[in-house]
């Protein structure tokens, strides 16, 4: 008798849970994924090429709201969640809906689902969603380059195409993403890093992804998505905080986990938090992780080549992650119009249908649009509502060189945010730190 077990995901930590625990277990039988999150997951497969011998069909994947017919129908034992930035009571909420039918419900860890790397692996994570962790990441690999470092950085999935296409990906330079046909979303992580000099590594099947790192680099940095815990091993974990969000800490799974499991935390954003609000995040991770180091940073926000902007009108485009799932009302974008003095208009009276739903879904959402382009649609939704807007110019906080992507007639402006120490001996110092122990461990 197999156990029949339904995996809750939003393609990404579900596949790798799925290899990694389920793929070969000849005593589980995974009926079905389901999707949350991101639009488009829902009605496809897991196809047989990454499921392995023991599904020849490939694996269904279904909408979540479906969660008791699926168990129903299909004899469910067990629920596996398996997707991150949630509140610990949405979780909760999830295992009520699969006990009510009578199953049971279960959380995979670190110790089932992180691989083992051959070389150094240093991680950023992050509380939530927004906090600054890729611009640390990116940062990383710049210094650790500066030391003669081979520096492979490994993406949390976004695999949001052609999932046997998507299997294993690197990506060198710029031209790779549009030869991948990646999405906004995808776009908004990579990007920067191909900018900065770093090679990416990203896909579906991580343990594939992880050899192909490991031949060409000498130490791998691992670039977490929303605040999920790494899928490898690290030997130094930095988890970033944001200084304006100081009460998340300990509320959303599971940022609460890699808050626990950190050597460092940064937290960022101290220069535009109030002093109280950057000290109750001291207090707080410190209540939760006694243990780690705590280093301060800032993310300074400037316009990218930008006439004066002082009385002009302008709408916003934010980190599409950021503003939605998130939870933030706005960002960097909404910080730089601010400064230049810019009058912002409010982009909903004039937006697509498509991105109505976006602030209908979540009305914390401010004066400024996500950068959603899951699909073709959403795009073009995007670039409709941009040029509908009576602004004069368009501020663009996304990553992603949206000017490039989506071409409207409005002077299309670049908010840039990078990591900036303001603290001593500072994050520098203790990787440093960490470096300068895995040489002499080594030597030895």
């Amino acid at each position: 008798m197999q156990r029949r077990v339904l995996i809750l995901g939003a393609a990404g930590r579900d596949f790798h849970d799925f290899n990694m625990v389920y793929r070969d277990d000849v005593e589980t039988r995974v009926v079905a994924f389901t999707a949350s999150q991101i639009p488009g997951i829902a009605g496809r497969r897991y196809p047989a090429e990454l499921a392995g011998l023991r599904y020849p069909d490939g694996i269904p994947i279904e909408n979540e709201a479906d969660l008791e017919r699926i168990c129903r129908e299909r004899g469910v034992e067990e629920v596996v969640f398996a997707y991150s930035d949630v509140t610990h009571a949405h979780v909760m909420h999830l295992a009520s809906r699969a006990l009510a039918v009578g199953a049971g419900f279960r959380l995979l860890g670190p110790q089932e689902t992180m691989l083992r790397a051959r070389v150094p692996v240093i991680a950023v994570t992050a509380v939530r969603t927004g906090c600054g962790k890729s611009a640390i990441a990116r940062w990383l690999g710049s210094l650790l380059r500066e030391r003669g470092l081979k520096t492979a950085l490994l993406r949390h999935p976004m695999p949001y195409g052609d999932l046997r296409r998507q299997r294993v990906q690197r990506y060198a330079v710029p031209a790779d993403l549009d030869l991948a046909a990646c999405t906004l979303e995808e776009r908004e992580e990579y990007e920067p890093h191909l900018a900065a000099g770093n090679l990416v590594f990203a896909g579906v099947d991580y343990a594939a992804i992880l050899s192909a790192a490991e031949a060409e680099a000498q130490i791998i940095v691992w670039d977490g998505g929303n605040n999920d815990f790494p899928f490898v091993r690290p030997d130094l974990h930095i988890v970033v905080i944001d200084a304006l969000r100081p009460d998340q800490i300990d509320t959303h799974h599971p940022g609460e986990t890699v808050a626990r499991m950190a050597d460092i935390a940064v937290i960022n954003k101290v220069d535009s938090a109030d002093p109280a609000s950057v000290e109750r995040a001291r207090a707080k991770f410190g209540a939760v992780n006694p243990g780690a180091s705590i280093v301060m940073a800032k993310s300074p926000v400037r316009l990218e080549n930008a006439p004066s902007l002082g009385g002009k009108r302008v709408i916003i485009v934010e980190d599409g992650p950021t503003i939605t799932h998130g939870g933030m009302a706005s960002g960097a974008g909404l910080v730089a119009a601010h400064a230049a003095g810019a009058e912002v208009v409010d982009p909903w009276p004039t937006a697509a249908p498509l991105l109505r739903e976006a602030l209908r879904q979540y009305p914390h959402i401010g004066p400024v649009l996500p950068a959603l382009g899951y699909n073709e649609a959403q795009r073009d939704a995007l670039r409709a509502s941009l040029e509908a807007s009576p602004a004069e110019f368009v501020i663009s906080a996304t990553p992603i060189d949206l000017a490039r992507l989506l071409p409207v007639s409005k002077p299309i402006l670049r908010a840039r945010y990078e990591f900036a120490e303001a603290s001593e001996p500072g994050l520098r110092g203790l990787v440093e730190e960490f470096l300068t122990r895995r040489e002499r461990q080594s030597a030895s």
